[in-house]
């Protein structure tokens, strides 16, 4: 719990104060702290969830889909989302509520290629048509996209059947609007700054947060340890 600022107290003369923080430095140094921390705004967790209380059965209502057969899995203990490897379209769920704040939403995605066919996945803000952090493995790229059409890309190297940390940020700078992806494999270090970036002309609207999966590979992708948060 942070320490409260000091105060003059009624009936003391008016260096009172000064004269507590000169005698106690140490409450001189607490009471800057304290009178720094209200200013700096906490991050609000929108959603998160990691479906570990959750049984294997039907998409939780907590989630709205757009199309696609997701459903809760568990296996070897774990707990986890998992979109089917049929049919092989593009598939996606929303979730939390609608924001228009600077956020991040983040989560960890599993897919598997089956020879020279892939499965790409991400996940987006700002709604259906917002903005999406995608991998992308037949193109070897990380990417963002606005709706369906990609916009900015880098290379990534993706392990198939390996765990996929991935995170977007969509954040009000000086300039303007800007989005963020980061993209690392579970357990390895995360990066310290983003690998691809892309700049927003004008006002994004606000909206939903969601998870995207395309099965082209014709095999299960999973998606778990979801968090949106609102900084």
């Amino acid at each position: 719990m942070a320490c409260a600022p000091g105060k003059i107290i009624v009936g003391q003369p008016k260096n009172y104060l000064y004269w507590k923080m000169k005698k106690y430095p140490i409450l001189a140094t607490l009471g800057l702290v304290a009178l720094v921390v209200p200013v700096l705004q906490a991050d609000t967790v929108l959603f998160e969830q990691n479906f570990e209380s959750l049984p294997a059965g039907p998409l939780p209502k907590e989630f709205l889909p757009l199309a696609g057969e997701f459903a809760v899995m568990t296996e070897g203990g774990a707990h986890f989302l998992q979109l089917p490897g049929s049919p092989l379209d593009t598939f996606g769920v929303l979730f939390g509520p609608s924001n228009g704040d600077s956020s991040s939403v983040e989560g960890r995605f599993q897919g598997t290629k089956q020879g020279r066919k892939f499965p790409t996945f991400g996940l987006s803000l700002r709604g259906a048509g917002g903005y999406r952090l995608q991998v992308s493995p037949g193109k070897g790229q990380l990417e963002i996209y606005k709706g369906d059409d990609p916009i900015a890309g880098v290379p990534f190297v993706w392990e198939s059947g390996a765990w996929i940390c991935l995170k977007l940020r969509v954040k009000k700078m000086a300039a303007g609007w800007v989005v963020e992806g980061r993209a690392w494999k579970d357990g390895s270090e995360v990066p310290a700054e983003p690998q691809v970036k892309w700049d927003i002309v004008g006002e994004p609207p606000a909206g939903r947060a969601a998870i995207w999966g395309s099965p082209y590979s014709g095999t299960p992708i999973s998606f778990d340890d979801l968090r949106w948060t609102a900084h």
